[in-house]
């Protein structure tokens, strides 16, 4: 009887610890959900790019006190031979006013444009869709836009946005990354003008 007892207890035991093994272990305490995005910063996000617009960041991007969005419209699916990333059809960055309105900064949708102009980098023809890459550091928010890539022969550069703080606006930057360009009026080629001798 002694001897049916332990066994039992040692089978009760053996059970207990195997479906404390099979159970999920509970989350890590720095596991912590992503916050919310507030409700009027989604509302601010749709009123520019629509019902589909996410809320992907927001923070002073630009260090300058003033909260910015950066929302998108994603692809709904990943195109064949794209590698997954955050791809967009359009994405923008709003800025918030002293007043409690919006104002949009930076627009990407077939080109990449601020308030003053196009950006210059963008490529001449039309852009559908952006892989989109951002690095928070001390610069503030970088932001680096791609176009997807229409046929293998293509090797589209990547354009980074910055904040530059000389202009107070978003400016895209030379092909190494180091000094901002212009905007312009136009993606037009300039006119080729020809001389009779």
């Amino acid at each position: 009887m002694y001897r049916g007892a332990l066994l039992a207890l040692w089978i009760a035991a053996a059970l207990s610890l195997f479906a404390a093994a099979c159970t999920e272990p509970p989350p890590a305490a720095s596991e912590k959900p992503a916050p919310a995005t507030p409700a009027a910063y989604q509302a601010a996000a749709q009123s520019v790019l629509g019902d589909e617009a996410e809320v992907e960041l927001y923070g002073d991007f630009a260090h300058n006190g003033h909260i910015q969005l950066l929302i998108v419209n994603r692809l709904p699916k990943t195109p064949k031979g794209v590698v997954p990333g955050l791809l967009v059809s359009r994405a923008a960055i709003l800025e918030q006013q002293s007043a409690g309105g919006w104002r949009e900064v930076l627009l990407a949708d077939e080109r990449l444009e601020n308030p003053k102009g196009f950006l210059g980098g963008t490529p001449l023809a039309s852009v559908g869709a952006w892989r989109l890459q951002d690095d928070r550091g001390a610069k503030g928010l970088e932001l680096y836009f791609t176009p997807l890539q229409q046929s293998p022969e293509d090797r589209p550069p990547t354009i980074e946005v910055r904040w530059n703080p000389a202009t107070g606006r978003y400016q895209s930057l030379d092909r190494d990354f180091q000094h901002f360009l212009p905007e312009a009026e136009s993606t037009a080629p300039p006119p080729v003008f020809l001389f009779k001798r």
